[in-house]
Parts: C-alpha cells; structure tokens; sequence
C-alpha cells in the first residue's frame, strides 16, 4: 500500500504530503481545483512518461516521492533479485522532473534507470482512468483482460504460446526468403559458376604477381646485370690488369702472419684478416655461381607480361591475389548454398510442420482454458453488475476463431454485453452507455482485485455517469473492494465519498500573486460538509441536513 506521498513544484502542487492507511481513501474538490494532477504525480511516480510541462512555472525541478508498506509479494521477490531490498519493510521510490531535461529515478536512495526503475515498481498500482472505459470499446484488449482474470498460470501459458507463434512466424519467415532465393536461383548461379570458372582456369597463386614482376625487373635489365656482376667478381677475385681483393687479402694476411712472429701483439689480427679473407672469397663464389645460372630464355618477358595481364583481370575479385583467392572461397561456399537450397527447404518445411504441431498444442490448451475462464468471467461479472443495479444485465465472451498461428492464440476475444432484458447480447461500443461502461468496469476490476497481487487500487471518477439509487451501489462496491486492498477514488458523487474512511479535500488557493493546489485530510465535520458542496452546496441547509443525513446512514 501507499503509506506516503511527497509533491514538491508539480504543476499547482507546491509542497504536498499526504499519509495515507488501509481502505477506502476519498478524494474530492471543485472542478479544476487540481485532482487529476494527483493522478499525474502518482503516475510519474510509477514510471510514468514525465514532461517538464509538469514542473511549476518559475521553478528548475518537480519532485515526487512515495513510500510503500506491505508490498505485494511479486514486487518484493523482483526487488530481493535486483539488490534492492526492504528497508524496515518499506519501499521508497521517487522522481525528479528538472527543467533542462534530465530525470532522475531513486530506489531506496539509488539512482536507477528508467526502464529498471519502471520493471521494479511495476504491480504496486492500478490505476483505472477514465480514458479506461474508453478502451472496453476496443476489442483488442478483451482477450488480454480475459487472460488477466485467468492469473499468473494463464499469463504464463500466454507467453508460451507468443513465443511458440513467434518460433513458427520466423521460420515462415526464412522459408519466404528461400522461395525468393530459388526463383533467383538459376541466374546467380551461372553468374557464380562462370566467375569461379574464369578464377580456376587463370588459377593464381600465392605471391605469384610479386615473383613475377621481380622477375620481370631482372630480365629488363639483364645486360646490366650481367656487366655488373662481371666486374663485382672480378674486382674480388678475378686476375686482370692489377691484383684482385682476395689477392691484396692475401698479401696482407701473409704479412700479418710475418709481422705477428716479431710482434706477438699483432697476431690478435690474424683471424678477423682471415675471416674477411673467405667471406670476400665466398661472395666472388657465390657472384660466379649467379652470372653461371642468370638465363635470359627468349620470349620469357612475354610469358610474363602476358600473365601479369591475365593477373589483372581478376583484380575485379580483390586488390591482390590473396583476396581474389577468399572471393572464390566465398563463391564457392555460395554456389554450394544454391545448389543444396532444396535440401534446405525441405529440412525447413519439416521444421514449420514441427512447430506448427507445437503452437497447436499449446495453443488449443489455452483456448481451453479461455473458454472455462469466460465462463467464470461471465458468471462473476453477473453477480457483481447485480450489486450495481444491473440485475437484468447479460455479459457474454465470445471468440473468434483465427486460421493462422498468431500471438495471442487460436482465437480473437470479445465482449458482448445487453443492459436490457429481452435484448440480445452486443459488442459493448454498440450498446452500453456511459453510466453502463462504468459500472462494467468497476464490476472487472471488482473482480480482478480478488486474484490480482497489486496492493493499491486508483480509480478516477468511475462513478461517471452513473446516477440515482445505483450510486449508491458504486459506493458500496468501491468498500467492498477496499476492504482487502487500498483504494483511492476520485470522486464528484457526495454517496460515493460517503462510503471511504478517510476523505481528502482538494482545493485551490492564492498566496501573493500565485495560486496553488492543497491537499488536505478532512474531520468529520469537514466531511459533512464537503458531502453537502457535493449536494448542492454547504451553505444550502438543505444540502447540509442531507449531507449528515447521507453521513449518518453509511456509518451505520
């Protein structure tokens, strides 16, 4: 339950704080004097889409602060989860609107984000609006309040059969896509099967192009080549006009060899002479042995420069060879993609046929528990229109059956209603007035109160449209549920507001030049005459001894 409220700059809130108990809590004012803005804030606080639209004019931030006592045991088993724990069995939540944008959500003092805020409060509250009795028009949200009767088992079988027909939609899905896929299948096949050809018959290799371009460098200076490495050995080791480097090697080592008997300390140069000696004679070697192999065969450069070109042509697949390689590869694995397509549609048509049996199965359970929860619906909602002055009322669910896999089930689900004896059952935008959709909802959440875990009802203004001796009954229904849950009720109807144990008068009034909303709890006195403004007026005598007459025979 709400045990507290804290409003600061919300709208014409300035500074609000409420303390709420257990039961029926009523919430009354003129036109305008700000009841809906309690809703708003209440809302926010929930996770609620929050505007700075709501912040008072003049001020950076509004604020909205809440604490929950004897919280509903799904709420509590998702905060034990998430670390956020009961302090001293209360829950404190709160929300910052600042004008520049940024909002911030409190959970037991930690910031949180909004969509794990939104997660963790969810199921503290229901708040039934008006626009609600709009949406009973719609019959796209008869099923879902259905399946809500039914309780966690049957949400729970909703899920699995959402999550069956989404299994089902997806591999229809990917079978539509293959069926595309063949019909565009012979015309990417050719394509891929002559570029694979054109790759396979040019058949290049790895670091093909860079051996050949240095090859091709070497045979276009051969005669270069040629000279240079005549002259580079014959320098080194060859006999000519002068000595040879391995000669003038030699000289010297002989020398040092002759020196290092007189001088012992130059022998520690013997060796390295003698190493430079055979490295030089080595490289002369190894220069002969290159000139000896350097074969300049005719046409080879034409060889090579028509490679090179045929190289070229597939640089379309990639910028080198080692990516035109990979393109094949993918090609390859393409093309065998294609060419088992069949084989893929028809393990995939087996796949849907599978859990097509599975959604069926599922779901065929679910519309059995449909129709035994309709019936419990309809049989409930009777007895509790009765309550409500209806008692000539019938209340139907009917169901249309859907021939494809959906979410939701094997059927659609709608409402149909007949406030009239003799009248025939209707979907309820055709037949129920205003002062009816009300106390059809009223009869719903009368009955969804009893198996829902949410502590806290809010209902705003459900006496709409509802008049005469059944207002009354609006009153003693709104008791009856209060005397298991919390309920807070807007109300404009003095026999409504009769019925709630606490009363809290809304009001708006100028201080200087501003004008803001209070909230103020009522004694019984104040009750009484607030019920006779309700009347007709607190100064009406009439409506005054109405007022306590009113008072005196719902306390009794």
């Amino acid at each position: 339950m709400l045990a507290q409220i804290h409003v600061e700059n919300f709208a014409l809130m300035e500074d609000v704080q409420c303390t709420f108990a257990h039961g029926l809590t009523i919430f009354s004012g003129e036109t305008g004097a700000g009841k809906s803005m309690l809703i708003d804030a209440l809302g926010i606080l929930l996770g609620g889409r929050a505007s700075s639209e709501f912040i008072r004019h003049g001020m950076e931030r509004a604020f909205v602060e809440g604490i929950f006592e004897d919280c509903p045991e799904s709420v509590c088993q998702r905060l034990e989860e998430a670390g956020y724990s009961l302090e001293d069995g209360q829950l404190i939540i709160s929300r910052e609107i600042n004008r520049n944008g940024r909002n911030i959500c409190r959970l037991q003092g930690r910031t949180v984000p909004l969509s794990l805020y939104r997660n963790l409060v969810q199921g503290l509250v229901d708040i039934h609006g008006q626009m609600e009795h709009q949406s009973l028009f719609n019959p796209d949200t008869h099923r879902g309040l259905l399946d809500a009767f039914g309780g966690e088992e049957q949400i729970s079988l909703v899920e699995e059969v959402n999550q069956a027909a989404r299994t089902y939609r997806k591999l229809i899905q990917k079978e539509e896509e293959l069926i595309r896929k063949s019909a565009e299948r012979e015309r990417r096949e050719d394509i891929l099967r002559y570029q694979i050809e054109e790759i396979e018959q040019i058949n290049p290799q790895p670091k093909e192009e860079e051996e050949l371009e240095r090859e091709k460098k070497r045979l276009l200076n051969s005669e270069k080549i040629m000279g240079l490495t005549t002259e580079i050995h014959d320098n080194l080791y060859s006999s000519g006009e002068g000595p040879s480097v391995v000669d003038l090697l030699g000289i010297c080592r002989k020398n040092l060899l002759e020196l290092s008997r007189l001088d012992n300390e130059l022998s520690q140069y013997i060796e390295p002479l003698e190493s430079a000696y055979y490295t030089i004679e080595d490289i002369a070697r190894e220069i002969a042995s290159y000139q000896e192999s350097f074969d300049y065969e005719p046409g080879r450069l034409d060889q090579i420069e028509e490679r090179l070109i045929q190289l070229q042509r597939l640089r379309k697949y990639g910028k080198n060879i080692e990516e035109i390689l990979a393109t094949k590869e993918e090609m390859v694995q393409e093309l065998h993609s294609i060419t088992n397509l069949q084989s893929e549609l028809t393990s995939l048509r087996q796949k849907i046929e599978n859990s097509y049996e599975e959604f069926q199965d599922k779901a065929q359970k679910l519309s059995g528990k449909r129709i035994k929860i309709g019936e419990q619906l309809a049989k409930g909602l009777q007895e509790e229109l009765m309550d409500l002055g209806l008692e000539k009322s019938k209340f139907e669910v009917r169901y249309t059956p859907v021939n494809e896999p959906q979410i939701g089930g094997l059927e659609n689900v709608e409402f149909y209603f007949s406030a009239n004896l003799g009248e025939p059952p209707k979907p309820l935008a055709k037949v129920a007035s205003g002062g009816e959709m009300s106390r059809l909802m009223l009869a719903l959440k009368s009955l969804l109160a009893k198996i829902e875990d949410v502590g806290t009802f809010v209902f705003d203004e459900v006496d709409s449209g509802v008049g005469g001796r059944t207002i009354q009954k609006v009153g003693e229904k709104l008791a009856k549920i209060a005397e298991s849950k919390q309920v807070f009720c807007i109300t404009h109807a003095a026999q409504v507001a009769a019925f709630g144990d606490e009363h809290f008068g809304i009001y708006k009034e100028i201080i200087g030049e501003r004008t803001r909303t209070q909230v103020q709890l009522l004694n019984t006195e104040e009750r009484i005459e607030e019920l006779a403004r309700m009347l007709g007026g607190s100064e009406d005598k009439i409506a005054l001894e109405h007022a306590r007459k009113l008072w005196k025979n719902v306390q009794n």
